[in-house]
């Protein structure tokens, strides 16, 4: 029943993707009052939305998935080593009802403001519906990459056919059978849809602004007896997960690539590009690939004679061939069968720094050497990474600053999950922590837990306010940068320093050292009484405190 009544709430949380779900559980199992909006119609944030034909994760599915249920972890049967997005959206349809989250949530619902109103310690909440609530505690977990980027085309509203997004594909799917297709964007979602509608259309033209680094994905169908021994081996592959670097159960190597013969250094190459299949595969080879400039170069020549041995012709398999930034500083990429699809008659590429878009026509594309004629228009643009949820969000803390306004030059963000002058707003995976350069599950759960912890831990001694000091966001946002200096990271105009959207200022986001330094590092944080935050009282009580020392 509606009302006109503002409902308080001792939480707000923003989405009910695999980041808003395990936070709503862990607020529940605090015994609050938790309301999450989602801006979809049903949970499962990234894997709602991505439904594109090839979507699929890039990291194993016993990794990619929740550790905080032994139960959980038994009874869910992983179909495939790299799940789909089908199966991806069941899983995290089967968690939102096996622990009763969904009644907690309000779909086809955006958040469009909050507010933080000193004088009662309160988060006011304006939603799309015209509703307004309260929260003592505001918790963005909207995701690192749910705001789709819009293609940058001049003209593209003249087009009458139809386009679409890979990061907003229909639900009931697309039928490009027959028709003749572009496909604007080469990134982790252009690599996988480009395959499957080379199938299906008459003829299908790739765009590229710039070639990336694929490597082929080594799936396969899961057996019983697979899954019994990851059941089996849980919980050191969680411990061994929560130490490492990105996050999974993964070895790193001290060996440098120069310290071993070149025949030594290709095996390695060609069983990371065969027998694993990973998307750290290559990583994991030697220590100094993100490191050494010589060294990465023998990654890149290595993956640039693989594309020459792929595609059969030449002209197109150098197009293919990424050049000017080190391997591993944009996203690398697991595909099937990317690069073959250019062998087949009907697919054609477009590579935008020789041959430029002019403008979209109402029939297709006016490019700088001819027109060509499209039924349908798909775009693998990416997304506005790491701030975008955030910041789409008219954010407002005390004294009526604007959170746009005071990341103006870049985020600021202490750990990455809160900002000076905005009490009581977390960030889950925010900017200036691992984020995409860890595994996603392992990170959440982190944050979520760390989060959860210390609103436990204001409860239990009558505080209601935790706030990042001015001097720790300014000292971490400091080490953030001291860290991607030692690497090759900034060579590369990608999305990790905002590169991709036009006027976003090039800072450097995601926090390098590493999963599990930055998961010790919280973790002190924490002991240490949250060193490096302020916690105080309700405003009332800090009122008057501040009468009593007045007057004695």
């Amino acid at each position: 029943m509606m009302t006109n009544e503002t409902q308080r709430y001792d939480a707000v949380v923003v989405g009910a993707g695999m980041a808003g779900l395990y936070m709503i559980k862990r607020l529940l199992d605090l015994g609050l009052a938790v309301r999450a909006f989602e801006a979809g119609g049903d949970v499962g944030g990234t894997w709602y939305w991505n439904r594109y034909p090839g979507a699929r994760v890039d990291l194993e599915s016993f990794d990619y998935s929740y550790s905080f249920s032994e139960d959980l972890q038994r009874d869910w049967k992983w179909s495939e080593r790299y799940a789909a997005q089908p199966e991806l959206l069941s899983y995290f349809n089967h968690v939102a009802d096996r622990f009763g989250l969904r009644q907690h949530i309000e779909f086809k619902t955006r958040v469009i403001s909050a507010e933080f109103d000193e004088s009662r310690d309160i988060w006011t909440v304006e939603l799309s519906t015209g509703r307004k609530v309260e929260a003592r505690y505001f918790i963005s977990a909207a995701g690192v990459l749910s705001t789709p980027k819009p293609p940058e085309l001049e003209g593209l509203e003249t087009y009458k056919g139809p386009t679409y997004h890979t990061g907003l594909w229909p639900h009931e799917g697309v039928d490009f059978t027959g028709k003749k297709v572009a496909v604007f964007g080469t990134g982790s979602s252009g690599s996988q849809v480009v395959p499957k509608i080379a199938e299906q259309a008459s003829h299908l033209t790739v765009f590229q602004r710039t070639a990336v680094y694929c490597v082929p994905i080594k799936n396969y169908a899961l057996t019983d007896k697979m899954r019994e021994e990851a059941v089996a081996t849980y919980p050191e592959r969680r411990a061994n997960s929560r130490k490492s670097r990105y996050g999974i159960p993964a070895q790193f190597p001290s060996t440098k690539v120069f310290d071993v013969s070149e025949a030594e250094r290709r095996a390695k190459y060609e069983d990371a590009w065969g027998a694993q299949g990973h998307l750290l595969a290559f990583r994991m080879t030697f220590a100094d690939i993100l490191s050494n400039e010589e060294a990465n170069e023998t990654v890149a020549n290595f993956i640039h004679g693989k594309i020459k041995e792929i595609v059969k012709d030449p002209e197109v398999a150098e197009k293919l061939s990424p050049r000017g930034f080190p391997f591993g500083t944009k996203r690398p990429i697991l595909g099937t069968a990317f690069y073959e699809a250019f062998n087949r008659p009907n697919v054609s590429l477009v590579t935008l720094q020789d041959t430029p878009v002019v403008r979209v026509t109402p029939t297709g594309v006016q490019t700088s050497d001819k027109h060509r004629e499209f039924d349908a228009m798909v775009f693998a643009t990416g997304f506005d990474a790491l701030t975008g949820a955030i910041l789409r969000i008219n954010i407002r803390g005390r004294d009526g600053l604007e959170l746009k306004k005071e990341w103006a030059a870049g985020p600021r963000a202490y750990l990455g999950l809160a900002t000076h002058g905005f009490p009581n707003l977390f960030f889950i995976t925010g900017p200036l922590s691992p984020g995409p350069l860890s595994n996603m599950s392992m990170s959440i759960e982190q944050h979520v837990d760390w989060v959860a912890d210390c609103i436990a831990y204001m409860r239990e001694r009558g505080l209601t306010n935790v706030e990042a000091n001015a001097d720790s966001e300014i000292e971490w946002r400091a080490h953030v940068q001291e860290v991607v200096d030692g690497t090759l990271y900034q060579k590369a105009n990608s999305w990790y320093l905002g590169a991709n959207v036009p006027g976003k200022p090039r800072v450097f986001i995601p926090y390098l050292a590493g999963h599990g330094v930055y998961r010790a590092k919280c973790d002190e944080v924490a002991a240490k009484k949250y060193h490096g935050f302020t916690l105080s009282a309700p405003s009332h009580k800090r009122t008057e405190a501040k009468v009593k020392a007045a007057s004695a």
